[in-house]
């Protein structure tokens, strides 16, 4: 275990980036990376197999509600755009693990907001789309993120903040409920 003095020297060594290019490459990352990804992809997945509900190219009415979920998550991936910036430090570390530890917003009711949020994203596409092609995407990216990168993130967060960090996991649930024991 690192004692403070060894963990600030660690954290001093590690490359860093002001704040401004740090939203920038954020911006970059939020805008282009994740609408990429999260849109474009379902999108050209939905073109292989059929369109369940579609007709003359458009969609049909209840192929539309598949945007609810998608206008939901949208929105909240706007929001925890904004709170990230606005909590960002003056210098960014650059890790993949933050320097700072957000317990508001969408991060009360869930310690991961942004993975849920984007995998919200890919039910919507597959209802708007009528493409269980879509589907496959939303199971491999949810395995992912619950069984490998979610607990890695979990741990190297909880050695990070320690305590801070452990109180938050009792507050707030890893997805999107917590069960009472």
């Amino acid at each position: 275990m690192l004692s403070r003095s060894e963990n600030s020297n660690q954290s001093s060594k590690r490359a860093s980036i002001p704040r401004w290019l740090a939203i920038i490459v954020a911006l970059v990352f939020w805008l282009i990376g994740v609408p990429l990804f999260y849109c474009v992809a379902p999108w050209a997945i939905s073109l292989f197999l059929p369109r369940y509900g579609w007709a003359a190219n458009h969609p049909g009415p209840w192929n539309l509600i598949g945007l609810i979920p998608v206008g939901i998550a949208t929105i909240c991936l706007i929001w925890l755009m904004v709170l990230h910036i606005a909590q960002a430090p003056e210098r960014v570390a650059l890790a993949l693990t933050p320097s700072y530890l957000i317990r508001r917003g969408p991060y009360a009711f869930s310690r991961h907001p942004m993975y849920l949020s984007e995998l919200a994203l890919l039910p919507g596409w597959t209802i708007f789309y009528g493409s269980v092609a879509v589907l496959i995407p939303f199971v491999t990216a949810g395995a992912f993120f619950n069984f490998v990168h979610i607990p890695r993130e979990e741990h190297t967060l909880e050695a990070r903040f320690g305590e801070a960090y452990r109180e938050y996991k009792n507050q707030a649930p890893r997805w999107f409920w917590k069960i009472q024991r």
